[in-house]
């Protein structure tokens, strides 16, 4: 039986281009970057290198770049190292659709005393600005709103925000893992002080990530230890999965105008097919305002694990949400939040697709989706 991934928002192989970097890194260029003989300058060269191709990807200047293990620890270092210096009265905006490693940022934070506000979002997933306007105080100190969403791909209206924090003076996060590499980035033109990056989103390993924080930026490290990416992070760099990041970023910008327009296509075509051959089926979310690769269904009177489970054994691998939430018992916090009820919520399935991904393969998952729908409503005591 073959196996086809559409599951690319948890995970992204490896590109080949990618891997060549980095085991070419792994067995050269074995150095410490802080070295100053050879080697060590050797490795250096590669981490810089890295630190240019991510910076063009996103438009900054390569020294605004500060390479970390992941989009969580990017997305932690940039809520704890800009809301806790200072001390006194301290206020946080968020939304009530993050990824569970700025929520739960956020609650630890609250837990120390920041005032936390938790803005809403529509029935399509998305912020409105003037809520996040109407939510700051004089205390405010920054305002998280990720880029596009895990769950739905809604992409938020960052530089509408970026222009009311800008003008309150409060900084500006963006948890940028689910855009790189989808929709063009420009953190200029977004007008962010903060932008979190994960390399296995764009066909590099997992373990690296990447942090933009704009020139002037107030940021304290939340490791401690050497004086590494000019302080804001401490330990020896891991230049191998700096160099394959770079790599993937380079490789990410230069196909993302020709690659986001056929996942875009496939991703149509799969959903398009689903609603017309699958009864009380419909789209989450909005159908405009999103990534190109992501479409989130509901299929009522069954439950969305079940689904995961009867596609999988038919070769498709899928999502009922974030992988890191997987086999929660709650409904996902972001579905209910933009108003489903809990059955429905526990009744989605997230579609995401890459590189790899034919329309032969989109045509053969409709086929599984259809026949999976059909036995699992068959078992169901409430399908009508």
């Amino acid at each position: 039986m073959h196996h086809y991934y559409f599951d690319h928002n948890a995970t992204t192989p490896v590109s080949p281009e990618v891997l060549e970097t980095a085991v070419e890194c792994l067995g050269e260029v074995y150095g410490n970057a802080s070295s100053i003989h050879h080697f060590g300058q050797a490795a250096k060269q590669r981490l810089e290198t890295a630190r240019r191709q991510t910076a063009t990807l996103i438009n900054c200047d390569a020294r605004e770049i500060v390479f970390v293990s992941g989009g969580t620890e990017s997305d932690n270092l940039a809520l704890f190292g800009a809301v806790r210096p200072g001390g006194g009265a301290r206020h946080l905006i968020t939304t009530a659709i993050e990824h569970p490693a700025v929520l739960n940022a956020c609650a630890q934070l609250e837990r120390e005393g920041v005032a936390l506000t938790y803005v809403p979002v529509g029935a399509d997933g998305i912020v409105d600005p003037d809520d996040v306007r109407r939510a700051l105080r004089p205390e405010t100190v920054l305002v998280s709103v990720m880029h596009a969403n895990n769950e739905l791909g809604t992409v938020q209206p960052i530089a509408e925000i970026a222009a009311i924090t800008r003008q309150a003076g409060v900084y500006l996060h963006a948890d940028g893992v689910q855009a790189l590499g989808k929709i063009p980035v420009d953190v200029g033109a977004l007008n962010v002080d903060l932008y979190s990056m994960s390399g296995h989103k764009i066909y590099a390993p997992k373990g690296v990530g990447a942090l933009y924080v704009r020139r002037g930026t107030r940021l304290s490290s939340i490791l401690f230890g050497g004086h590494h990416e000019r302080e804001r992070r401490p330990g020896t760099e891991n230049v191998p999965g700096a160099a394959a990041f770079g790599r993937a970023a380079e490789l990410a910008g230069a196909c993302l105008p020709t690659e986001a327009t056929r996942i875009a296509a496939l991703r149509d075509r799969l959903e398009s097919a689903i609603l017309a051959r699958i009864p009380d089926a419909g789209v989450n979310g909005s159908r405009a305002a999103r990534t190109p690769n992501t479409t989130n269904i509901y299929f009522d009177y069954l439950e969305g694990e079940a689904m995961v489970i009867a596609l999988d054994l038919r070769g498709f691998a899928v999502s009922s949400g974030a992988a890191c939430s997987s086999g929660a018992v709650e409904p996902s916090h972001v579905l209910t939040a933009i108003g489903l009820p809990a059955e429905r919520a526990r009744a989605s399935i997230r579609f995401s697709l890459g590189h790899a991904n034919t329309p032969e393969q989109v045509d053969a998952l409709v086929d599984a989706v259809e026949a999976s729908v059909a036995h699992l409503r068959k078992l169901s005591p409430v399908a009508v």
